[in-house]
């Protein structure tokens, strides 16, 4: 938080520290997910739909597991699924682990679609790491993650 001489702040420094960062990460937020959805939006994709398709390129999950592993509501995934089934991107399947939550995978359509948008990030995020150097950007993603396991704790 940018502070001048008229304002006091309530936070001890390091805490205005991890303000200032939160905010950027805010902002940085909303930039990544207008990149992704320039890079998406010809293929009838969103930020958060390539979202979904990319946490089930490994394996099939539930509505609820896609939803934990990225960080996301579990309502809001499903609103997506029901989409991107809709549109043929993604299947559902039974659960031999529980009836009422099926499995959602990949179709061969969404297979090439996220394929194609993982080509365009490629390029993207090499033009991107270009600006950065490399240990600033692994410094980064140390401090987030050591802040992100403490929000989880608390």
């Amino acid at each position: 938080m940018m502070m001048d001489e008229t304002t006091v702040s309530l936070r001890t420094a390091a805490g205005d520290a991890v303000t200032d960062l939160v905010l950027e990460v805010f902002r940085l937020n909303g930039a990544l997910l207008a990149a992704g959805d320039a890079m998406t939006r010809d293929l009838g994709l969103t930020s958060a739909r390539w979202q979904v398709l990319g946490a089930l390129e490994q394996t099939p999950m539930t509505v609820s597991q896609v939803a934990r592993e990225m960080g996301l509501t579990r309502q809001s995934v499903q609103r997506l699924a029901n989409e991107l089934v809709a549109d043929g991107l993604l299947a559902q399947s039974d659960n031999p682990q529980h009836k009422r939550a099926p499995l959602l995978q990949l179709t061969a359509l969404g297979r090439r679609r996220l394929a194609t948008v993982n080509a365009r990030q490629a390029g993207w995020a090499d033009a991107l790491a270009a600006a950065v150097p490399a240990a600033e950007i692994h410094t980064a993603t140390t401090a987030l993650q050591a802040l992100r396991g403490h929000v989880n704790r608390t």
